[in-house]
């Protein structure tokens, strides 16, 4: 039986894909994707699975995420679903038709959150300076 990993990350979430023979169910953290909540997250979760219905519908996949916002693991997620199907394929159509949707569904988006820095609220914002 063949069995697939795959992980994505966006911001501080992380996602591990497991995909293996099936029928087309999809988990996340145990619940079904179809009662997922919110709905634009699954929508978000369901693109790579859309984009690939002929091999989606031949496996079962598993995903663990954890940390971040419900938007970030969202991403995380469609990462690591779309790598685990990529990799399940071994197709480098499938890989390009990825790569034209987003380029962020084959590889994890590494931007993160700027420091705060002192003199100021926030990462770039500084107190206002009066001359008079």
């Amino acid at each position: 039986m063949k069995v697939i990993q795959a992980v994505g990350r966006r911001k501080s979430a992380i996602a591990r894909a497991t995909v293996k023979n099936g029928s087309g169910n999809v988990y996340i953290n145990n619940h079904s994707l179809e009662v997922h909540e919110p709905e634009l997250a699954r929508l978000r979760i369901e693109e790579p699975l859309q984009i690939a219905p002929e091999v989606a519908e031949k496996v079962d996949v598993k995903v663990n995420v954890s940390g971040g916002g419900f938007m970030g693991q969202a991403d995380a997620t469609r990462t690591a679903i779309a790598k685990a199907l990529t990799k399940w394929a071994d197709d480098e159509e499938l890989r390009e038709k990825f790569k034209e949707y987003d380029w962020a569904m084959i590889k994890s988006d590494t931007r993160r959150k700027e420091s705060k820095k002192p003199g100021g609220p926030g990462a770039r914002r500084k107190r206002q300076k009066s001359y008079r």
